[in-house]
């Protein structure tokens, strides 16, 4: 089978995807800077045979050219996960200066395709709802998004002028197993400090779509093995949407608890918990199911199963 590289495979996501991977056969090269990433997320993988981790940083050209060679795909999904406003420079240095020198490395070792993980936040306040992936403007209101969009413009020059084959899927929420940071982390980590008060960023009726972490794998899969072309572009996401103030009482009610007092902090712009929060995103997901994917669990179900794993880990 081919030899793959999934860099960030040291994270949530990656290490789902990596599992997958090596499973169906794949010798699989996990490139991760543990900034974000867990050892503990992949320890029992490390005596494999078809598994190898190199700890580097995209940022470092001798780290990626170290990793990549012999490889025929790159899983993408490296970068600074944190969606909130911080350093504008720390979104360009991880997500757009690092893809760029994973571009070079892969156009001077012929590596002939890249997978990746972009995210729901490069719409911005999309005035479409479901929003399909021919959605315009794209005008993202974070860093973040910012330099999601940059790199899948970068990710598409290269597809046309030295024929790397691009693959651009744009996550909604992604829930489940091994999650360490979103709204349903977080309130699970409040109400264990204080099960009787549960504060909620913004005004709680943002509404967003959730996929369950296996869904979005298979998505994954599905995308990389049947999309055609030289540049494809696919929204990953669950059916539906839900509201962050019916998250909250979900939350409550898997963890058993009672006359928790739920404080709303009213947010910014409108009731977002945040500058650059998006606060309503829900992603038409009709060009992938026409390729043989569908999401299996709806948003709530998917949420559901992530507090239970958190309460039972």
């Amino acid at each position: 089978m081919a030899k793959v590289l999934v860099t960030g495979g040291a994270g949530f996501m990656g290490s789902h995807l990596v599992r997958r991977l090596l499973r169906e056969g794949y010798d699989v090269v996990c490139f991760d800077n543990f900034s974000s990433g867990r050892l503990e997320n992949i320890e029992e993988l490390l005596s494999l045979p078809n598994f190898k981790l190199v700890r580097g940083d995209l940022r470092e050209h001798k780290d990626i050219t170290n990793a990549i060679k012999g490889c025929s795909t790159v899983f993408h999904l490296a970068a600074n996960p944190e969606v909130r406003i911080g350093d504008p420079r720390e979104h360009f240095d991880n997500n757009l200066l690092a893809s760029f020198n994973l571009l070079e490395a892969m156009r001077r070792y012929d590596v002939g395709t890249i997978v990746f993980a972009s995210s729901s936040t490069v719409y911005g306040d999309a005035s479409i709802l479901p929003t399909p992936e021919d959605y315009t403007p794209l005008e993202p209101i974070s860093t973040y998004g910012a330099s999601k969009l940059g790199v899948e413009a970068l990710i598409s020059a290269y597809s046309h002028t030295y024929g790397i084959r691009g693959i651009i899927l744009r996550y909604a929420n992604v829930v489940g197993p091994r999650i360490s940071r979103g709204v349903v982390y977080d309130f699970v980590q409040k109400l264990r400090r204080n099960p009787k008060v549960l504060e909620v960023l913004g005004d709680g009726l943002q509404k967003k779509s959730y996929i369950w972490i296996e869904d979005a794998i298979d998505a994954t899969m599905i995308a990389w093995l049947c999309s055609k072309g030289i540049y494809a572009v696919y929204n990953v996401g669950s059916e539906d949407a839900i509201e962050v103030q019916r998250i909250a009482e979900i939350v409550i009610e898997e963890m058993g608890l009672r006359d928790v007092n739920i404080y709303y902090t009213g947010g910014v712009d409108g009731g977002r918990g945040w500058k650059g929060d998006v606060k309503f995103m829900h992603l038409d997901v009709s060009r992938l199911k026409a390729l043989g994917w569908a999401p299996k669990f709806k948003s709530e179900d998917a949420i559901r199963m992530t507090i239970r794993w958190l309460i039972n880990s």
